[in-house]
Formats: C-alpha cells, structure tokens, sequence
C-alpha cells in the first residue's frame, strides 16, 4: 500500500513544482515593487533579475516534468505582468521620474508593451515548440530595464558613460525602444538548451556556465550590458534578414535598363516577362 501512495505523493510534488517556481516569481516582483516605494532601488532592481531566475526554471520545470497546461501558462503570463512589467516600470518612475507631472506615462507605456506581448504569445505561440521569439520577450525587457540603476552606480559608467548619457532622456528613450521592440515581430533567438551529447550541447553549457559565473561575480557590470548586447543582436539580425530578402532580383542599370534605370522592352530580354510576373504577384493583389 506504501508503493502507490508514495508514487501519488510524487507525482502531486511534480505537478505542484513549477506553480511554486511561478509562486516565487510573484514574490520577488511584489517584493521589488515595496523595495522601489522605500528607495532601495538596487535591491528591487535584483528582486527582478531574481524574478528572471524563477521565471526561467518555471518554464525548464514544466517542460522537464511534462506538467504544462493552459492554466499554467496562463498563470505565467500575469505574474510576468507584474514581475517584468510592473516591477521595473515603478521602479524607474521611482528613482527617476517621480517629480515630473507626465513622466509616469513612459511607465504606462511599458507596461501596456509588457500585456500586449504577453497577450500576443499566448495566442500565437504558447504551447508550441520555439526556436525563436516573435518580438522581446518581456522577461528581457524588464530585467534590461530594471539593471540599468545598478550599471548606472558602477565607477566604469560614471568615470566612462555618464557625461555621454543624458540620464532622463537616455531612459525615456530606452524605455520607448524597449516597448516598441516587445509590440513588433523582430525575430529573437531562444537560448539553445546545454547537453554533453553533442559539440554543440558543450559550447552552450560553456557559454551558460560562463555567463552565469559573471552574474554571481560582477552582476552590476554584466547583467544590463548583455541585456543590450541580446536586444540589439536581435534588431541587427533582422535588419540583415530584411536586407536579404528584399535584394533585387538582378543588378541595377544594366545592359537590360536605359539610362533611366526603366527596363527596356524588347525580345533580347529574356527575363523581363518573368521578373515583371514575379513582381505582380508579390506587391499586386492586394484588394483581393
């Protein structure tokens, strides 16, 4: 009798786990938002890197123990609501705009971004297997906004950064670029999963066991840095596939165009009829 009722007791633990991991995502963004109203803006900036953390086993949790489902998902999507949207939006009206009269919207607008993206993934991606995100995730946006208080405390940004960067208006401007990029379709990547099967499994563990040694180490110096290096890979990615595939299909002003780079009809051109076709059918239509 002692068989079954252990085995009913470790499968209601697993099933429980990632709703506790999602539990203490909840906790360190409230927790955050108390330690921001107080003035302690360093240590609710962690609270939400902390979030992050959770957030993150939440999901390998769900995925390792087979345990997802719409309720969790569901779930999921407020807490990170609250955790990466209006966590750090608070926190940055606290240690930054709370004297301006307006400057509470810039908070509005991230975290309208934030339920916008969320709402989107549900609906088009969660549930599915991802190789890459449509639009910042809002985990990234949070944390990259939330960490720039601690990067902005260090000796490199005040000796190195701080004459460059107009504090207010830095902030404002990233806080738009960084609800823009949540709403939009710009492709990022899903951190590749680390193994000891395979090269690439090691290269990954590497890198993850690296970067994770730099969060523990210098967190103030690597955390918001890496953030923008992962945010603006992803828009230098896009721009290139978007370049890529709007190439012209031939070279321009060659013997086939006049001098006024218009083709020129007639039979010697064999590929006039088809490029014309080709370009009917991608930009024509559109009133069908």
């Amino acid at each position: 009798m002692s068989g079954p009722r252990h085995r009913t007791g470790m499968r209601r633990a697993i099933v429980i786990l990632p709703g506790a991991f999602t539990s203490g995502n909840l906790f360190f963004g409230i927790w955050s938002m108390i330690e921001a109203s107080r003035g302690h803006y360093e240590r609710a900036a962690w609270f939400i890197v902390a979030a992050g953390f959770m957030d993150a086993i939440d999901g390998s949790a769900a995925r390792m123990t087979r345990t997802g489902t719409a309720f969790g998902a569901e779930l999921d999507s407020l807490v990170d609501a609250v955790s990466f949207g209006v966590a750090p939006a608070l926190l940055v009206y606290f240690h930054t705009y709370q004297k301006g009269e307006w400057a509470w919207l810039l908070s509005f607008l991230f975290v309208l971004a934030v339920v916008l993206r969320l709402a989107r993934f549900n609906v088009e991606q969660a549930g599915h297997a991802k190789s890459q995100f449509f639009g910042l995730p809002s985990p990234g946006a949070g944390i990259a906004l939330a960490t720039y208080y601690p990067f902005s405390q260090t000796t490199v940004f005040r000796e190195y950064l701080a004459g460059m960067w107009p504090a207010s208006l830095g902030l404002a401007v990233m806080m738009v670029v960084l609800s823009l990029l949540m709403v939009s379709h710009v492709p990022y990547a899903v951190w590749p999963r680390p193994g000891v099967r395979s090269a690439r499994g090691l290269v990954t563990l590497a890198i993850s066991l690296a970067v994770l040694a730099a969060i523990a180490m210098v967190p103030a110096l690597f955390i918001f840095p890496f953030m923008m290096a992962y945010i603006a890979l992803g828009v230098g990615r896009a721009a290139l596939l978007g370049l890529l595939e709007r190439r012209p299909e031939r070279e321009p002003l060659t013997d086939e165009d006049d001098d006024a780079g218009r083709p020129v009809e007639n039979e010697t051109n064999p590929k006039l009829v088809p490029f014309q076709i080709r370009r009917g059918r991608r930009h024509g239509g559109g009133n069908t």
